[in-house]
């Protein structure tokens, strides 16, 4: 595995279908880097899950991973709407997602849920009417 390496995405909030792509080119790239596959699994659940709530709430965003020997670390940012709950925003099955992204498949509230189940670390920085930043990590 190499020292560190990092990677930058713009994520369209405009188009469900390329929503995870993100995630996507993350696991090919980080299986290529021989990382153990736990870890990609990881990765790409909780960043996947990071890009449909880009989409779906904040119309895109940025995604920026770096990957070292010890960690990999995600870090989502957006200028949505902010959440204005951050604790409700958390449980289980909590969403604010409007009926025609439902109605796509999306939007069952398990998105911050599964991205800290599937992390060893995260926080959540959101300013209401700003914006929000998901910092992710998943150790080796």
């Amino acid at each position: 595995m190499p020292e560190t390496v990092k990677f930058h995405f713009e994520v369209d909030g405009s188009d469900f279908s390329s929503a995870g792509a993100a995630s996507v080119k993350v696991k090919k790239k980080l299986r290529q880097l021989a990382y153990p596959p736990e870890v990609i699994r990881k990765v790409s659940i909780a960043m996947y899950e990071g890009e449909i709530n880009m989409v779906i709430h904040a119309n895109g965003g940025t995604a920026d991973v770096e990957a070292s020997d010890e960690e990999i670390v995600i870090v989502l940012r957006d200028k949505g709407p902010g959440i204005p709950d951050v604790e409700l925003a958390m449980q289980a099955g909590y969403s604010t997602a409007k009926d025609n992204i439902r109605n796509l498949g999306f939007g069952a509230g398990m998105g911050f849920p599964n991205m800290k189940k599937y992390t060893d670390y995260m926080r959540i920085d959101t300013v209401v009417g700003e914006g929000t930043t998901v910092t992710m990590k998943v150790k080796i």
